[in-house]
């Protein structure tokens, strides 16, 4: 019996970007991602590896050397549109979020399982790593194009911010791509 199952669920891709290395947090949208298993080539957080920060300094001192999870992030447009409307926008622009992927069709997107696989038609396969918590700076980017409104970013965003994931299975996206989610055949933990 498989450990992972389908869900019933795909997502379409309706997005895709490109967040360029030691620059800002802005994306640069495009049709195609070629992931590797290090991510994508010249991105922002790609890579095998990555230096630790804030979310894990309970494990491990800031800067460690750790394995990167967080590789791409990915956005449920539905939970865009109601981050957006929360806001007072008419439409929130991904690429301000330093997104990678925006997808559609996921009902509570965020909150799907760690360790849940989206697979796409060429074979890539992506696995989740957890929820990406509402940070800072995308407030910033977002302040830049809608003076005013940047720091309502963060509190419209909880618990609507999508994903992290990392590269299980190289493989090329594009747009109108279709998702299918697998997710780990186990009851929720009840300690």
């Amino acid at each position: 019996m498989p450990v992972l199952k389908e869900s019933g669920y795909a997502g379409e891709v309706v997005w895709l970007g490109h967040v360029a290395a030691g620059g800002s947090l802005r994306a640069q949208s495009t049709d195609h991602l070629n992931l590797g298993l290090a991510g994508l080539p010249g991105e922002r957080h790609g890579g095998a590896t990555r230096a630790s920060c804030s979310r894990v300094r309970n494990l491990y001192p800031e800067g460690t050397e750790i394995r990167n999870v967080r590789q791409l992030s990915i956005l449920s447009q539905e939970e865009l549109e109601t981050i957006a409307q929360t806001m007072g926008l008419a439409q929130l622009d991904p690429a301000l979020l330093g997104a990678n992927l925006v997808i559609r069709g996921i009902p509570d997107f965020t909150h799907i399982p760690p360790s849940s696989r989206l697979q796409g038609p060429s074979g890539v396969v992506l696995t989740v790593d957890m929820e990406n918590r509402p940070c800072t700076l995308p407030g910033k980017e977002i302040e830049a194009e809608a003076p005013g409104h940047g720091a309502d970013f963060k509190p419209a965003a909880k618990d609507r911010r999508g994903v992290t994931a990392w590269v299980e299975r190289s493989g090329g996206l594009a747009l109108g791509d279709r998702l299918v989610h697998f997710q780990p055949d186990q009851r929720g933990w009840t300690p």
